[in-house]
């Protein structure tokens, strides 16, 4: 057990205390709360999408879809254009509004949140036309051709605007920073527009962003027309270095290291889901979400983790709340087991995480690290090799195993099996550990002394 704690301490030090300052940092709290705020939006949108392939896995249905039902799939497909088409846009808005009200709340800064979202917004758009020089001149791009049409600097695509899509999450999120921390510098040092205290508070807010709103505008067409000088836009310079980003987490080693570190904090007691998937990977999932849509094969994308790699929760605990609540022998394993296994069949495992518990717990951390890893593996070899089709659609993370694995990608019956494949490989992962625990709690019970 000394071993056991020592590497506890270890990870506590190297990695608890470095990914729990990062987690307080004000910016990964926003990019979290936009991800929350889009979940709901990208899931209806993406349920239009089911809808519109569903013949391709009932094809006996392909006829009756293409004289009803497709007639009017312009119409409800906007749903669809109206989420993942313009993610960058929800996501810029919520990143300058959380931004914004952590400052007000934290600094006590006079900054509106609604303000800050405007200016991210304004920022955002400023990076969206096209712009090549020509003859000497600063020009919008206007080409169209069978490939390409951009009208006035704009590229559109079927989705609509091409650069508010699942692309430019990265760049909404980096124009919310620049807004917001232009509107907290010009607040903090006075280059506002004062209203008497008479002024509606409304009113106010709106002069008071007028000289930031200046200030982003200039700061943005600056650096814009810089890189246009040199060939290349904000939204390109951005594009780059998080596309590399982008190609590492689509990797199986990207991904194994996703899902150690997710669980490694768990271990310690920190949630580690929210903090790697939530902080730091939502963008990138929703970001391959729409790639897989537009015909990509990307594994990791929208809610994979929780389709294929951690059912049940995060250990991919499925197999084991049911074996602990029907199989165990300990009394205290079979009332945490009847407690735990229908939070378990909606992937909540909090139950049994800190109730085992997990958490410090060396012996059980073995498979708590090794169960997801595999059946992340499992998940990203069917995919990659295309013996099951990618995921294009959103999913409600606690949609229960198989049925979260067919909804995603678009109704392919081999998700189901591979979803319930990969229960049974962590359950079997899982089984000789919680046996010898099973049997450590039932001479404990007995009042007799373990020998584990």
């Amino acid at each position: 057990m000394s071993s056991g704690n020592k590497i506890f301490d270890m990870m506590e030090k190297y990695l608890l205390g470095p990914m729990s300052k990062v987690a307080s940092w004000r910016i990964v709290r926003s990019i979290m709360a936009a991800g929350m705020a889009s979940i709901p939006f990208v899931i209806v949108g993406s349920m239009f999408l089911v809808f519109n392939v569903l013949p391709e896995t009932f094809t006996f249905l392909e006829g009756f879809f293409n004289e009803t039902v497709f007639r009017v799939s312009d119409l409800y497909m906007l749903a669809n254009k109206a989420s993942m088409g313009l993610l960058a846009l929800y996501f810029g808005l919520v990143v300058g509004y959380e931004y914004t009200r952590i400052y007000a709340e934290e600094e006590e800064l006079n900054v509106s949140p609604i303000s800050g979202a405007l200016l991210s917004m304004f920022a955002l758009f400023m990076t969206i036309p096209q712009i090549v020089i020509e003859d000497g001149s600063m020009t919008l791009v206007n080409q169209i051709n069978e490939d390409t049409a951009i009208i006035h600097g704009w590229e559109m695509v079927e989705d609509g605007v091409s650069r508010l899509g699942a692309s430019g999450i990265f760049s909404a999120i980096i124009m919310a920073v620049l807004a917001v921390q232009l509107y907290r510098l010009c607040v903090k040092r006075n280059w506002v527009i004062k209203m008497p205290e008479s002024v509606p508070s409304g009113v106010a807010n709106a002069f008071t962003a007028l000289i930031p709103a200046f200030i982003v505008a200039i700061a943005v067409l600056l650096i814009n027309g810089i890189l246009v000088a040199f060939g290349t836009d904000i939204f390109k310079v951005i594009a780059l270095p998080f596309g590399f980003v982008v190609n590492l987490t689509s990797s199986w080693l990207g991904i194994m290291v996703i899902y150690f570190l997710i669980h490694a904090l768990w271990i310690v007691g920190i949630h580690g889901a929210n903090i790697i998937y939530q902080g730091f990977l939502f963008p990138i999932v929703m970001s391959n979400l729409q790639s897989n849509a537009d015909g990509a094969n990307i594994p990791f994308a929208g809610e994979f983790q929780n389709a294929f790699v951690v059912i049940g929760g995060s250990g991919a605990t499925l197999g084991l709340v049911v074996f602990i609540a029907f199989l165990a022998r300990s009394k205290q394993l079979k009332v945490l087991g009847k407690a735990a296994v229908v939070p378990g069949i909606f992937n909540i495992n909090e139950p049994l995480i800190f109730g085992l518990p997990i958490v410090y717990n060396p012996f059980l951390a073995i498979p708590f690290f090794v169960a997801p890893m595999a059946t992340a593996s499992i998940a990203y070899w069917t995919i990659e090799l295309n013996l099951v089709q990618p995921i294009i659609a959103m999913m409600p993370w606690p949609t229960p195993a198989g049925a979260g694995a067919f909804i995603s990608t678009g109704g392919d019956y081999m998700a189901i099996l591979v979803a319930l494949i990969c229960v049974v490989v962590a359950f079997l992962i899982w089984l000789p550990f919680i046996k010898m625990y099973d049997n450590k709690l039932v001479v404990q019970e007995e009042g007799g002394e373990s020998v584990l």
